[in-house]
């Protein structure tokens, strides 16, 4: 019995000190998102085997935004990259540019207000990279927290 208390004990002390850690991430404006990019999902379609994945840190403390992408698969070198407020299926503009020119990887300035937005409510952005023969879209995915 003493035992089972034991560990009870020891776990709910691991769940008070986990939501701790996620609420000082988010007081400090830290966030990582993700999304799936397919050439299916843009508006225009782009071919399907135009494939990858983007990793988004949102740090509001600083105005930064940072990414990486993993492009599987692209019909034509990237030229440009962006968050984009929109549904699935619907294009929408440009809210924070992922840079001048396309970068693998990399962090660029936007407002805090635009960055607490995206951190918000995720799902209402989408992550697209553009390239010469799909100037509206190679591919592009829907934002969620986490992994």
């Amino acid at each position: 019995m003493r035992k089972t208390f034991l560990l009870l004990a020891a776990l709910a002390a691991a769940l008070v000190a986990s939501l701790a850690l996620a609420a000082v991430a988010t007081a400090t404006g830290g966030g990582h998102l993700t999304a799936q990019l397919r050439g299916t999902n843009e508006v225009p379609k782009a071919p399907a085997t135009n494939r990858g994945r983007a990793e988004i840190t949102l740090k509001t403390a600083t105005g930064k935004v940072c990414w990486d992408f993993t492009i599987t698969k692209i019909d034509g070198a990237g030229n440009a990259a962006h968050i984009h407020k929109g549904r699935p299926g619907a294009s929408g503009p440009v809210y924070i540019p992922l840079g001048t020119t396309f970068k693998r990887q990399g962090c660029a300035s936007a407002p805090k207000a635009k960055i607490r937005a995206v951190a918000a409510n995720p799902g209402a952005f989408y992550v697209n990279i553009h390239n010469a023969k799909h100037p509206a879209g190679a591919m592009r995915g829907q934002l969620k927290a986490g992994a």
